[in-house]
Parts: structure tokens; sequence; C-alpha cells
């Protein structure tokens, strides 16, 4: 089990998607703190919002991969293709969802202002702005070089 863990940690890829991932959401929490002037930490397990985890995830794969196996590599153009996917579902398809969600909530609360019958709310924020991927994957860029200086440059 030991070797397991240790491979695992040796694995450099793999360690700077993690902490990428987790920089990501441990940001938002810290944001959304700001904003709702008190800390919520289910917002660490939250989709959406400021920066994009699955931008600085996939950004992060694609470059950890680029820089140990080589640019011209097949499984770099995979990531790359993949990354390039993630992205642009993320502010296109998913933040449309999002913005049908906000739009169909406000219906609701219209035609139930009553009270009499409660209805459970969509999630409206499902998607990212251009602006939240840019800021996921510039986090990542960061993270990712920092790790690899950390594992091969020392």
């Amino acid at each position: 089990m030991t070797a397991f863990i240790n491979d695992l940690l040796s694995n450099f890829t793999l360690m700077a998607v993690g902490i990428s991932w987790f920089l990501a959401q441990a940001i938002k929490v810290v944001i959304y703190r700001f904003e709702e002037k008190h800390w919520n930490l289910w917002h660490f397990f939250e989709a959406g919002g400021m920066p994009s985890a699955h931008s600085a995830s996939v950004t992060s794969l694609t470059l950890g991969v680029g820089l140990v196996i080589g640019w011209h590599n097949a499984l770099f153009t995979t990531c790359l293709v993949f990354a390039l996917i993630v992205m642009y579902d993320a502010t296109g398809v998913r933040r449309a969802a999002g913005k049908q969600a906000e739009i169909l909530n406000k219906i609701v609360d219209d035609i139930y202002s009553s009270g009499k019958i409660r209805i459970e709310k969509l999630k409206e924020i499902l998607g990212h702005d251009p602006i939240e991927v840019v800021a996921g994957a510039s986090l990542s860029v960061a993270v990712t070089i920092i790790l690899y200086y950390v594992y091969f440059v020392r």
C-alpha cells in the first residue's frame, strides 16, 4: 500500500491536476465568503463559479502531459482537444443551462408566490463566464509550472 501511495505522489501530472482542482475549489469558498458574508464550505463541492475547477483540471492535465511526454505526442493532442471541449462546454452548453434555470426559477416564483405550494428551485450556477474559465486555466498553468520545477528542476 505504501508503494502505491508513493507512486501516486510521484506522479507529477496527477499531483498537478489534483492541486489545481483543489486550489480552484478553495478559492471559490473564499470568494463566496466575501459575497455572502459568511463561510459556507459546501461551495467547495459545487460546480460553476470563479475560478473554473474544470478548466483548471484539464489545463493542468494538458500542460503536464506536454511537459513530461512532449508536445509532439498524440497523448498531448488528445488532452488538448479534451481540454478545449471541456472549456467550450463550460462556457456554452452548461452556461446556457444555468441561464435557463435562472429564468425557470423566476417563473416558478411568480406562479407560486402565494406560498401554498413549494417547488424546489433549479441550480442556476452550472457553467462559467469566459473570465472564470480563463482564471481557472491561468491558475493551473502557474501551479503546474511551479510543481514541474519542484519535481524535475530542483
